[in-house]
């Protein structure tokens, strides 16, 4: 029998360079493609034509605690972009398990959305919406 092991301690991550650190309870990092890699359709008599969309950009959802050194960070980057002509805010972005074999990558990403901040008696979430021109993505399992 193999035991495998899951350990987010093991998942890094990084931003224009800035490591991310700080992460929420439960989900805290999702890639979303922005299109299906392919698309079908299908003729009158049954016959598929497949067709590459070509499409590789993809949504980073990256949750973080409200107490996350890492909200300052991606603020200045993100106020830099906004504030800044010819892409001050655009960076490398990556996601790779230590612990396995999954890499996810992407030469040219940017903050979509900051979070939308709420406040509380309890430390509340800071979620961040990043986008990406094209992710580089390899889905691997754990050693």
């Amino acid at each position: 029998m193999t035991v495998r092991i899951s350990d987010f301690n093991e998942v890094v991550c990084t931003f224009a360079g800035l490591p991310i650190e700080g992460w929420a309870d439960g989900v805290a990092l999702t890639i979303t493609r922005t299109s299906d890699v392919f698309t079908s359709q299908v003729g009158n008599k049954g016959d598929v034509a497949r067709s590459k969309t070509n499409d590789h950009r993809a949504e980073i959802e990256i949750v973080l605690q409200q107490v996350s050194p890492t909200n300052a960070g991606l603020s200045a980057i993100y106020l830099a972009d906004r504030n800044a002509p010819g892409g001050a805010g655009i960076g490398a972005f990556l996601i790779v398990d230590l612990n396995g074999t999954s890499l996810y990558t992407a030469g040219n990403s940017w903050i979509k959305r900051p979070p939308d901040p709420t406040f509380d008696r309890e430390p509340t979430n800071r979620t961040w919406l990043l986008e990406c021109d094209a992710i580089q993505d390899f889905t691997g399992g754990n050693i």
